[in-house]
């Protein structure tokens, strides 16, 4: 439920049962038709004040708050950050000496900054999107190859 780089921890059972009231009650009054919203913000001290907020993002935080919900932690990390490599095998649940040799055989671009590796985040995205896709067709074929040996997938 953090920012980048900072120790990620599980939502309590409060920030659970809050997240998932504040999503519902977001999602409700989303507006989709324009570019921004303006929603009222107050203050323990009973200050309130007008936000208007781009709707892009508060569709985000709908997400955010459905994650938490869920009991999910959650965290943001900008479509065109550089990741380290510990980083990015965690994005990919890898482990990092696999990462490096998936570096190294040019599946997946990266640059140094002196002696360290720095890769993209929307590359790491890339590579994720294409080894699931080559995974469904895998998947799929199997599941037709069973079908055609009537192996009970009927």
């Amino acid at each position: 439920m953090t920012a980048q780089g900072k120790t990620r921890t599980l939502p309590t059972a409060e920030e659970v049962t809050i997240a998932r009231e504040s999503s519902r009650t977001l999602a409700a009054v989303l507006e989709t038709r324009g570019d921004t919203q303006q929603i009222e913000l107050s203050s323990p001290a009973g200050e309130v004040r007008q936000v208007v907020v781009p709707v892009s993002a508060l569709r985000m935080l709908v997400e955010i708050l459905t994650q938490i919900g869920t009991g999910n932690a959650v965290s943001i990390i900008p479509i065109h950050a550089e990741l380290t490599t510990q980083e990015a095998a965690d994005l990919l649940n890898v482990s990092r000496p696999f990462l490096i040799k998936l570096l190294e055989d040019k599946e997946i671009p990266y640059h140094k900054i002196g002696a360290h590796r720095r890769i993209r985040y929307q590359d790491v995205l890339d590579y994720k999107e294409r080894i699931d896709a080559a995974r469904r067709k895998t998947l799929d074929e199997l599941a037709a190859q069973a079908q055609e040996l009537k192996l009970g997938y009927e």
